[in-house]
């Protein structure tokens, strides 16, 4: 069967039990809302296909359970992932501050040059905030992530907030095409298109 992507990304969503991280992603894979989702057991996982710059992206996003008796279920789908989203609860001050937690966990799990993104769920629930967004933007600009404010309810932010980390994602892997062209200027932009389909081929190999 004939490949309907260009590039294959893995992402993850990790954070707190309670969060909204299964919301998020079922408002991003099927543009709904479902109050009534327990709580993820162990992983799940969804598929999107976007076009960024006129290629297809094959998201493939996994959601992780928050609890602490799966962790080490879950921190084994750190490796290989390319872009990780780290989500809190704009409601609940705990979830906010173990975000840190979260960023550990990626740095002794993850790849070195993953790329990150923290978002502040529920933004929506703006009578019952305990975290402000700038507290958000702050933790942020301390690690040199990428912040928003998402709602999965009222669909804020979630799609900006995937096509932000996908574009980051295929932007760094652009460039890492770019430097191992033999060339290595600027006028070897036709050797780097010959040589993507290999490289995507041995991305795939790596990530699935």
């Amino acid at each position: 069967m004939a490949k309907t992507y260009d590039y294959l990304f893995k992402l993850l969503l990790i954070g707190d039990s309670g969060v909204g991280k299964t919301c998020v992603l079922f408002r991003f894979s099927e543009d709904a809302f479902n109050s009534t989702f327990i709580s993820t057991i162990g992983i799940d996982f969804k598929i999107r296909t976007i076009e960024l710059d006129g290629k297809k992206i094959k998201l493939q996003i996994w959601d992780t359970a928050g609890q602490e008796r799966f962790r080490t279920i879950t921190t084994a789908y750190y490796r290989g992932a390319m872009g990780i989203m780290l989500v809190y609860d704009i409601t609940n001050q705990k979830s906010f501050e173990n975000i840190r937690n979260w960023i550990r966990n990626i740095e002794e799990h993850a790849s070195q040059d993953v790329e990150k993104m923290v978002l502040g769920n529920k933004c929506d629930m703006n009578d019952r905030r305990q975290v402000s967004e700038d507290k958000g933007k702050q933790l942020a600009i301390e690690y040199g992530i990428k912040f928003m404010e998402t709602s999965a309810k009222n669909s804020i932010n979630v799609e900006n907030a995937f096509f932000t980390l996908a574009r980051d994602i295929k932007a760094k892997m652009d460039r890492k095409l770019e430097s191992s062209s033999p060339s290595g200027k600027s006028g070897g932009q036709k050797l780097v298109k010959e040589e993507k389909p290999s490289d995507k081929r041995r991305w795939r190999c790596v990530i699935l």
